[in-house]
């Protein structure tokens, strides 16, 4: 008798940018929640996600989440920053982390089907609550300016990231993600994370 292998259940990940849940979507999620006895799930990139869901109820679910502008995470999608809540709300913030989040949003969200696996997160302090080391593309605020960082990456076997920028502003950091998404784009041709990259001779940014 062999053993069987366990089932993936059904599951949908709503995104949410910046980590801040819209009212219509919050209200939404505990009506689903309530009414088809889903589990609720906040994941570790601060989205929600929807489990248990089943095959019959799907459409449904999908219907309801749609009608207050909710988006669901799909293959091709830009990758929502992973922020902590920076100066607004945090007396060691230095930056509005959430309206970075917006700006590279706004610049990259809507291009077309961008290449997985990559990770982007933004600390508004050295104290890197977001873990911006150890994402693809990080963003550090100083006192100095913005620091980026390339490369970094959690797992079995973590790697910091390189800093490949520094005393940066606003303008300097959507240049540099623009030349890094592209640079992955050409590079690869299934999921993989830019920790594979750095030691190739073409990169294009020297670590400083």
């Amino acid at each position: 008798m062999t053993k069987e292998e366990p089932s993936i259940k059904k599951s949908l990940t709503i995104l949410i940018p910046e980590g801040v849940v819209a009212t219509p979507i919050l209200t939404t999620v505990t009506k689903l929640v309530q009414d088809y006895g889903l589990g609720l799930y906040l994941s570790t990139v601060q989205n929600l996600r929807l489990l248990d869901i089943r095959a019959e109820d799907e459409l449904e679910i999908r219907e309801a989440l749609a009608a207050v502008g909710a988006e669901l995470k799909g293959p091709g999608k830009f990758p929502l920053p992973k922020i902590c809540v920076g100066r607004n709300y945090c007396n060691l913030g230095l930056i509005d982390t959430m309206a970075l989040s917006k700006k590279i949003l706004a610049t990259f969200k809507d291009r077309g089907p961008v290449k997985p696996k990559f990770k982007i997160a933004i600390s508004g302090c050295p104290a890197v609550c977001s873990d911006a080391l150890l994402a693809d593309i990080g963003i550090k605020a100083t006192r100095a300016g913005l620091e980026v960082y390339a490369g970094g990456k959690g797992g079995p076997f973590p790697k910091i990231g390189r800093r490949i920028a520094k005393e940066a502003d606003d303008a300097m950091v959507l240049g540099i993600i623009e030349r890094l998404v592209a640079y992955h784009a050409a590079k690869t041709e299934k999921k993989q994370r830019f920790a594979k990259l750095m030691d190739e001779a073409d990169f294009p940014f020297p670590e400083i």
